[in-house]
């Protein structure tokens, strides 16, 4: 397998239409809780990743589990983060919210909502990398999610960014009619960062 990407948790390696996501040993910490950690993420990713696919929401295949690697399908395509501003904006933030709101309709949050882990394909988005995902009902993380994607947007896309999240926003809206307290926590955490910025 060729290694096609090396991050700070886990190698992505690929060979032919599979890809092997595989967390790294960290020598810092005690071997024990190394391998504690490792194999309890994978464990967990697996289970997001299995679920969400269940749900409906677009994300690679779960072909095999090892005690600290997934072996999973390549999803060939391209990157959202460098496509972006050659889509239809309004048919994509409507895809976006639809697959977000079904993840925190079902208590599944992403950790890391930004177009380096969305990639078209034949005209669907699909979502990867869950290694900071978890499972909660709080409103919170729920908002916590949308606001980490509001400013990966502004940091990335610049321009379009404000435009589109609120396009997204208004999407999600429409595909999670109970998501008033969610939008209200978003309110309060922007309010936050704006008072952290002054």
């Amino acid at each position: 397998m060729n290694l096609i990407s090396r991050g700070a948790e886990a190698n992505i390696y690929k060979k032919e239409d599979i890809v092997l996501k595989e967390r790294i040993k960290k020598s810092y910490r005690i071997e024990e809780l190394d391998e504690k950690l490792r194999t309890q993420r994978t464990r967990h990713e697996e289970k997001l990743l299995i679920t969400a696919k269940k749900l409906g929401v677009p994300v690679p295949d779960v072909l095999n589990k090892e005690k600290y690697s997934i072996k999973m399908q390549f999803i060939d395509g391209a990157r959202l983060k460098n496509t972006f501003d050659k889509e239809n904006l309004p048919e994509l933030a409507k895809k976006i919210a639809e697959s977000v709101a079904l993840l925190h309709k079902n208590d599944i949050i992403h950790g890391d909502l930004t177009t380096s882990n969305m990639i078209l394909s034949e005209g669907n988005v699909y979502f990867i990398d869950f290694g900071l995902g978890f499972f909660s009902k709080a409103y919170e993380d729920k908002a916590v999610d949308l606001h980490l994607f509001e400013e990966a947007l502004v940091s990335t896309h610049g321009g379009e960014a404000k435009k589109f999240f609120d396009m997204f926003l208004e999407e999600y809206k429409k595909s999670y009619p109970d998501c008033e307290k969610i939008l209200k926590r978003l309110d309060v955490i922007r309010d936050k960062g704006r008072y952290v910025h002054r």
